[in-house]
């Protein structure tokens, strides 16, 4: 049953409860002011300005380039997937309040703008080099003073459903997809990300990629290193970083020369088994065939309780550490696919669905950017308490918190409901960014 003069209606199972409908007013995305605060702590208006160009002239700017940005970082760092959510979004009060002035009292962009500010305005070249500035200086904003940086370089799988442009059938996936590189620091943030047809090869160019991110670190007086899977494990890659004085480790596919070289590891000593694995390590002098010097090659040897052939890995490297110590430096590159499946769950940065390769890179570029302004909350300003929350996490338990807007003549009050969300969290977070040391590029 329902009241026309108020709006309101009533339900039979409970007749005290009275149900309102005030879209406009409610939101369940005011976690996102917190990112929006960081944002403007790290500049971002400027770097939108530096790097991004505007096509319009005249009069035709109703909604400004910064607004459409920050739409599209948003909205992804939010969970939605594609521009289609933009007609719900349009009159949010989140969203509208994090727009400017001008957008606060009225809406932010529909779905028919907002696709065509990502696909037509950001898919020029000078906007699509421009976002890829915007992501390195972002993640710089708040550098660390480490003298040494550790980079993974890792290739990953984005499906594709449709004829989209340069998507391909990958056997190795068992699917017809892209295949997008990246490479990460050890702190998450993703400092390059490129889309390449699907049916390349792992390490197609690795170098366009990783070799720009080394010299800028180089040329800051700051040592690199480098981990990579087999994949990666390339005579051109090693001699490129050798000349640049980058250390590296990266596993090496096994062969029967490696093999030969650790023969007498291989079978178990005589005995009754361990319930703790056996593990033995090797280092040797190996050149392959394709190299121009010897390199220094780690073998593991691992014997499990139950297993009748041991586990068998070859990491060729520069590192000069012990073995155990070189091995376990490498397994950490496997925080780099985590990092890769946090992107993928929470921002879904390989949802590529437009029809053209250029728009599809373009979108794989907002995602990577909302994906390090969820990070750098993470990393920069949460508390250690939370401090280890995933991306997914930081999504479900700050960002979407309910909110109800309140407008008054001369500000905006927006009521949040405390849940994951406390007054106090949200405070002591506030206070942690206007306490960054904030250092301009």
């Amino acid at each position: 049953m329902g009241d026309a003069t108020s709006g309101q209606v009533r339900l039979s199972f409970n007749p005290q409860l009275r149900v309102e409908f005030r879209g406009a007013t409610v939101t369940s995305d005011a976690g996102l002011l917190l990112p929006r605060e960081l944002d403007e702590r790290l500049g971002l208006n400027r770097l939108i300005e530096r790097h991004l160009a505007d096509p319009r002239i005249g009069h035709n700017r109703q909604f400004p380039l910064r607004d459409l940005f920050r739409q599209s970082i948003y909205s992804r760092l939010a969970g939605y997937e594609d521009t289609n959510d933009a007609e719900r979004l349009a009159e949010d009060p989140t969203f509208r309040m994090l727009a400017s002035r001008e957008r606060r009292e009225t809406s932010v962009a529909l779905t028919s703008t907002l696709h065509w500010f990502e696909t037509e305005v950001l898919a020029e070249e000078r906007n699509y080099q421009g976002l890829a500035r915007l992501n390195t200086e972002l993640v710089q904003c708040e550098a660390t003073g480490s003298r040494r940086v550790t980079l993974d370089i890792d290739s990953s799988e984005s499906p594709v459903h449709g004829a989209q442009e340069q998507s391909a059938y990958n056997g190795h996936f068992e699917s017809v997809c892209y295949h997008p590189l990246f490479v990460f620091n050890p702190e998450g943030d993703c400092l390059a990300a490129k889309l390449r047809p699907g049916n390349v090869h792992s390490a197609d160019g690795w170098d366009e990629v990783l070799l720009p991110i080394i010299d800028r670190y180089r040329a800051r007086g700051q040592t690199v290193v480098v981990r990579a899977d087999a994949a990666f494990a390339l005579p051109a890659l090693y001699e490129a970083l050798e000349r640049r004085g980058v250390r590296y480790a990266i596993r090496l596919p096994a062969n029967d020369v490696l093999e030969r070289s650790i023969e007498d590891l291989v079978t178990r000593p005589r005995g009754r088994p361990s319930y703790v694995p056996l593990v033995r390590y090797r280092s040797f002098a190996y050149q392959a065939a394709s190299w121009d010097r010897p390199r220094r090659v780690i073998a593991k040897i691992e014997h499990h309780l139950g297993e009748l052939f041991p586990r068998v890995g070859f990491i060729v490297t520069t590192l000069t550490g012990t073995n155990r110590a070189v091995v376990r430096f490498y397994n950490q590159r496997g925080t780099a696919e985590q990092w890769i499946k946090e992107g993928k769950a929470a921002i879904h940065w390989t949802r590529l669905s437009c029809h053209r390769f250029r728009a599809n890179e373009v979108r794989l570029l907002l995602g990577v950017i909302a994906y390090n302004l969820g990070n750098l909350l993470r990393r920069l300003v949460l508390p250690f308490t939370i401090q280890s929350w995933s991306l997914t996490s930081l999504q479900q338990r700050l960002f979407k918190t309910g909110g109800r807007l309140i407008r008054h003549a001369r500000y905006f009050v927006l009521q949040l409901a405390e849940g994951y969300l406390t007054g106090t969290l949200f405070r002591q977070i506030l206070g942690r960014i206007e306490q960054l040391a904030w250092h301009p590029t």
